[in-house]
């Protein structure tokens, strides 16, 4: 009797690959050149094999080709005039993923490198992430190749004004909600919430989120995603006996996520020894001062390069990849995509690395990610590690549907359970499918199934 189950168990293992390997051929093929959407959906595909195999029902209603393909793809023209009165032309883009369980909910990426694969990959990520959090939110994301480095205010102001005036048809506090993301921060939201009210004519306040508290924005979604890395890695450590207490930690990128990661390993009795923005990397061996990197990139807007020339002590590097070169107990990488492949997964390892805790979306490559399963390195993907921006977000949007407010400590509480539940779903997950440890699996898993039955209960729309 043994034998057959065990013959029966890897039959359905087997038709579970064929069918993800099927599905995943076909999306490549219906989404040529998207070389990140390809591998976002490759890594959750792969690892959602093990809850196909038990649950045939999701083969038989089709759900991984149908979650794949996004409910609306939206791309327009963004045009502006800048200081010099030229006009410039920008594209903008948003897609709704997925509203099985929610309105959509995802940022907005202003940055040169986006196109449609990267907002792609983000919103298809964003489904389960967003699932993850236990909060009725659907999978978006949106965004423009506009670079707000460099401008002036009046130029980021009309910008953000063009792109709302094409977006706010396409929003809306119970249809889409954006936010914030890589170049779009409180500057950025308080332009667009502007354009969006006066469009209107109407005080909405639950269609953004990221907002300043004095007009609905919740005092806690600033450090929300640093903090909340941090705390679902505290989790993860604490599982093994470890902490960050007295541990040397290496944190990528200077902004926002970045800047808070910092600030919570350091409550926590870290050493932070190395940033980075986009043109290098700073490595201060006596702790990163991160008032200092706080001036330099919320309120100057200068580069992470101008660190050394008021700590001399410490040592800039041009590029980004060498800062996986450092020792340390802890890597935080909160920068971008694809930010350590498998060269620096080795390095890290090499290094005696500990723990790995996702703050960006995607910034490890597969080959990497495996490496660092296979070596038993702690791995806190991005998907469940940075889940607590958009958890907050998720609170923000439920203080403006009840027009109140809570303190940031109240707000911070909300976002530890959250953070604590979705480390305790993952490995409950990971261990129900025989992957104990495996958080890449077992988040993907948590998080596919609710949005899975959900589609389910609704039918085929």
């Amino acid at each position: 009797m043994a034998i057959m189950t065990n013959q029966a168990s890897t039959l359905e293992r087997q038709a579970a690959q064929e069918y993800v390997n099927k599905v995943y051929e076909a999306v490549v093929k219906r989404n040529p050149n998207e070389a990140e959407f390809h591998q976002a959906a490759k890594e959750i595909f792969d690892s959602l094999v093990p809850i196909f195999a038990k649950y045939p029902k999701y083969i038989e209603h089709n759900i991984l080709e149908r979650i794949a393909e996004p409910e609306r793809m939206i791309t327009f023209r963004v045009p502006w005039v800048d200081d010099n009165g030229k006009v410039q032309v920008n594209r903008g883009f948003r897609v709704q993923f997925n509203s099985a369980i929610g309105p959509y909910k995802g940022g907005l990426r202003f940055h040169p490198s986006v196109n449609t694969s990267i907002i792609k990959f983000l919103g298809f990520e964003q489904i389960f992430k967003n699932s993850l959090t236990g909060l009725p939110i659907g999978g978006g994301k949106g965004g423009s190749d506009f670079d707000p480095k460099g401008k002036s205010d009046g130029e980021v102001m009309r910008f953000t004004q063009s792109f709302m005036t094409e977006l706010y048809r396409h929003i809306g506090p119970d249809v889409d909600v954006p936010a914030g993301d890589i170049g779009v921060g409180a500057r950025e939201i308080g332009y667009l919430f502007g354009q969006y009210k006066k469009i209107r004519g109407a005080y909405e306040a639950g269609v953004l989120t990221g907002k300043a508290p004095i007009y609905g924005g919740s005092p806690t979604r600033p450090e929300a995603t640093g903090y909340g890395t941090v705390y679902f890695v505290e989790e993860m450590l604490a599982d093994k006996g470890l902490s960050f207490k007295d541990s040397t930690v290496v944190v990528s990128g200077s902004g926002n996520v970045s800047i808070y990661a910092i600030e919570k390993a350091y409550q926590l009795g870290a050493k932070v020894v190395a940033c980075s923005d986009s043109n290098g990397y700073v490595y201060d061996r006596n702790g990163i001062n991160l008032d200092t990197v706080k001036r330099l990139k919320e309120v100057e807007r200068k580069r992470i390069s101008d660190y050394v020339l008021e700590h001399p002590e410490a040592e800039y590097y041009e590029g980004c990849t060498g800062i996986w070169k450092i020792p340390c107990d802890i890597a935080l990488p909160c920068a971008t995509q694809n930010e350590i492949d498998e060269a620096s997964a080795q390095t890290l390892i090499e290094n005696g690395v500990k723990a790995i805790g996702e703050g960006a979306n995607m910034p490890s490559t597969l080959e990497a990610i495996d490496l660092f399963l296979e070596n038993r390195v702690l791995f806190g993907p991005a998907k469940a590690a940075n889940a607590g921006g958009v958890a907050v977000s998720a609170l923000e949007m439920s203080q403006n549907s009840m027009r109140m407010s809570w303190t940031f400590d109240e707000v911070d509480a909300k976002l530890q359970d959250i953070m604590k539940n979705i480390y305790r779903n993952s490995i409950k997950a990971a261990e129900e499918f025989g992957h104990p440890d495996n958080l890449v699996i077992g988040a993907n898993i948590a998080g596919f199934t609710k949005v899975a039955d959900a589609m389910i209960a609704q039918g085929v729309i």
